[in-house]
């Protein structure tokens, strides 16, 4: 007998889900909404924390392949990079591993991952839908190679991640925050320069890109100003866009509308 009989008579209650609090997850074992919550200060951040709508598909990735290839940036350990791109086979203590910081909707990243399996990349954004699609990219294009890093690459960096331990860091097409205002919120800056610089392998690149001319100017003016950095363009300028970066339809979409994009790349010295 069920435990709560009813009668003909009476009527059926109808429970309804409970509405998801704030910092719960999405989706059950995926992505935290705030996975450094409020052990970490609270600072001007250069990103706007980004759900949209997540389609069937990238859902069922993040349900599926989270566990296995994704990460929150809680801040509350170092992270071991052979361990994190283990595979069947086992860790993976000399892979050289590449931090690209926004990936949209991972396209681009994945295309890079598939030219270059011997290179893991750690792939970290806030934006979900983009999250879910790059892992399900990554599932059907047998890339091992990939980890997605959901929250806040600058805790990622300070407190996750090993002096020396990255072998390239990747910028492309970060929010240009175009207002004076909001010219603070902009990613590259002195201080997350010298902050990378601390995680970077000598020759490992810095890679910037982006369609906003003041920013691009902001961004060659910055890394020439780093003494941990230098100029992998030999005129001192901004770089031809390298074969191993791909044209997004994003930025395809610039250039049809006579936007310009600059590449800039430095090199970590030994400084």
């Amino acid at each position: 007998m069920s435990e709560n009989p009813t009668t003909p008579d009476a009527p059926v209650e109808r429970t309804l889900p409970a509405p998801r609090d704030r910092g719960e997850p999405m989706f059950p074992g995926g992505p935290a909404a705030d996975p450094a919550g409020s052990h970490h200060e609270r600072r001007i951040r250069s990103f706007r924390p980004r759900r949209g709508r997540v389609t069937a598909g990238q859902g069922e990735a993040l349900r599926r392949l989270w566990p296995q290839w994704g990460l929150d940036i809680d801040g509350l350990s170092r992270i071991d990079l052979g361990e994190l791109f283990a595979t069947e086979e086992g860790p993976r203590p000399g892979l050289p591993v590449v931090l690209e910081i926004g990936f949209g909707m991972g396209e681009a990243t994945a295309q890079m991952a598939a030219a270059d399996p011997g290179t893991g990349i750690l792939a970290a954004d806030v934006h979900t839908p983009g999250q879910g699609n790059l892992l399900a990219l990554a599932e059907r294009n047998g890339l091992d190679n990939i980890r997605v890093a959901n929250g806040d690459a600058i805790i990622l960096l300070r407190e996750m991640l090993a002096p020396a331990s990255l072998s390239g860091v990747r910028v492309f097409f970060p929010d240009p925050w175009p207002k004076k205002r909001h010219h603070k919120r902009r990613l590259i800056q002195p201080e997350f320069v010298e902050l990378a610089a601390t995680r970077m392998k000598p020759g490992a690149l810095l890679h910037c890109a982006t369609d906003w001319e003041p920013y691009a100017e902001q961004m060659l003016e910055v890394l020439s100003a780093s003494p941990a950095f230098d100029n992998h363009q030999p005129d001192g300028g901004y770089t031809p866009r390298p074969d191993f970066r791909p044209l997004t339809k994003f930025e395809g979409q610039g250039l049809n509308k006579g936007h310009l994009v600059h590449d800039v790349i430095f090199r970590r010295n030994d400084t």
